[in-house]
């Protein structure tokens, strides 16, 4: 038997924060996005708390009627508490350190821990094609786990939305992105 999970970056979005919500053009993503999956089986969809990626799903979700659960696990990682103005520099060395924490904040294992057991959990249920909805930089950790040469600089390439998929088969791990 193969699993797949569909991992799901939120489409276009107003800004950072947890309840800032996707933008006119997310909207029209998320009309796409949910045409994109309307011929593919899905059992299960799990999305971020994060008001973006909840909106990014509704529209695939509505159509399939499928309801969406939330996990808090599937949250962007959280750099640090307080505002840094230089926290592009300060992410790309969390990507070369991943002990290195900001006050407040998840050092990179961390936040990957937590994405990664929510993944690994998913996986051992009986669902077969699961959609999760997520966050870049959380993504990227995932991403990391199973394939070590995803780095900071494959973080800046990620689109709004974008789409990779994670298979098992017979105990082997493929990734794949499937949006272009």
């Amino acid at each position: 038997m193969v699993k797949h999970i569909y991992v799901i970056r939120h489409c276009e979005a107003e800004g950072q924060s947890p309840d800032a919500s996707l933008t006119e053009q997310g909207f029209l993503q998320a009309e796409v996005l949910a045409e994109f999956f309307a011929d593919k089986k899905i059992d299960r969809i799990i999305t971020s708390p994060f008001l973006r990626a909840m909106q990014t799903i509704e529209p695939l979700s509505k159509r399939g009627n499928i309801t969406v659960e939330i996990d808090e696990r599937l949250s962007e990682r959280i750099l640090s508490s307080s505002d840094l103005l230089d926290w592009y520099e300060k992410l790309r060395a969390t990507f070369t350190d991943m002990e290195l924490k900001f006050e407040g904040g998840e050092s990179s294992n961390e936040a990957m821990e937590r994405i990664v057991n929510a993944v690994e959990e998913i996986f051992k249920s009986e669902s077969e094609h699961i959609i999760i909805v997520s966050h870049g930089n959380i993504i990227t950790l995932l991403l990391k786990n199973y394939h070590n040469d995803v780095d900071f600089q494959f973080w800046t390439q990620l689109r709004n939305p974008d789409v990779f998929r994670l298979s098992i088969k017979d105990h082997e791990m493929t990734l794949e992105r499937i949006w272009e």
